[in-house]
């Protein structure tokens, strides 16, 4: 699955929510373009990102951490230390969907969703910093989501989460531009992945009662290009943003929606 040369060939390049969906399509995107691997994923996930190591080769190597405790995730970091030497590329991808109303929505969901999706994203860039700085290079790439500038009902928690993602990327961005580090988000719409299973089972529940399949059909109908993305379309983004070509974008949230347009 590896290939010897390509645009990351010698750069290491770290993973978070790397065992399914867009986690899984950037990491073999980065596979094929010469990169040595760090696939990330929590201990639920712990023979899923085991067997993306082994499909992707001898350059891919599994790690099992908590993005949301600080300690694993400097160990995580640390087996990069140990494992590679360098970090070239860290990609925050874990990420996780609750949806409630709001005289439902109890202060533990609450605290999942943001320590997950945001707190994680933070330690995650904390970590990385910390080895690029040194090195006055490096490529920190953080998921948003549209839902960062354009929520939708029952998720409280999960647009909160993202839109910090948002404005923390644009900080540090700032901060870090003068040791030759980029930081920039990704922001996925409609994408074909298990998270969007979820969501169209939730929101059609709520929003009347729908049958499977009828929300997704009607949210995809809105599309300008007519379909939904696949986690393909986010890996292309992703590694577009840790290449050179992409030297001069920083503090940027990058939207992959199929041309909609956002508020």
């Amino acid at each position: 699955m590896t290939s010897a040369q390509g645009r990351f060939h010698d750069q290491v390049v770290l993973i978070t929510g790397a065992s399914r969906g867009i986690g899984e399509a950037i990491a073999l995107r980065f596979a094929r373009e010469g990169a040595s691997l760090v696939l990330c994923a929590d201990e639920d996930r712990v023979e899923s990102v085991a067997r993306a190591a082994r499909e992707i080769g001898a350059r891919a190597l599994g790690y099992v951490f908590d993005v949301a405790d600080a300690a694993q995730v400097e160990g995580a970091y640390e087996f990069v230390d140990h494992e590679y030497g360098n970090l070239d590329v860290s990609v925050h991808n874990a990420g996780l969907i609750r949806m409630s109303r709001l005289a439902e929505l109890s202060e533990d969901e609450w605290d999942t969703v943001l320590d997950v999706n945001c707190k994680g994203a933070f330690l995650c860039c904390q970590a990385a910093a910390r080895r690029m700085m040194p090195r006055k290079r490096g490529r920190i790439i953080n998921a948003a989501s549209g839902q960062a500038v354009q929520a939708r009902p029952f998720t409280p928690h999960y647009a909160a989460s993202k839109a910090g993602v948002v404005a923390m990327t644009q900080s540090l961005a700032l901060e870090l531009a003068p040791h030759g580090i980029t930081v920039n988000a990704y922001c996925p719409g409609v994408i074909e992945t298990e998270m969007w299973s979820y969501n169209d089972r939730e929101w059609g529940q709520r929003l009347g009662g729908r049958p499977p399949g009828e929300f997704y059909r009607e949210v995809v109908s809105r599309i300008p290009l007519g379909r939904a993305g696949t986690p393909d379309d986010v890996a292309g983004l992703v590694a577009f943003l840790a290449s050179d070509d992409a030297a001069y974008i920083t503090g940027q949230a990058i939207h992959v929606n199929g041309g909609t347009i956002l508020r």
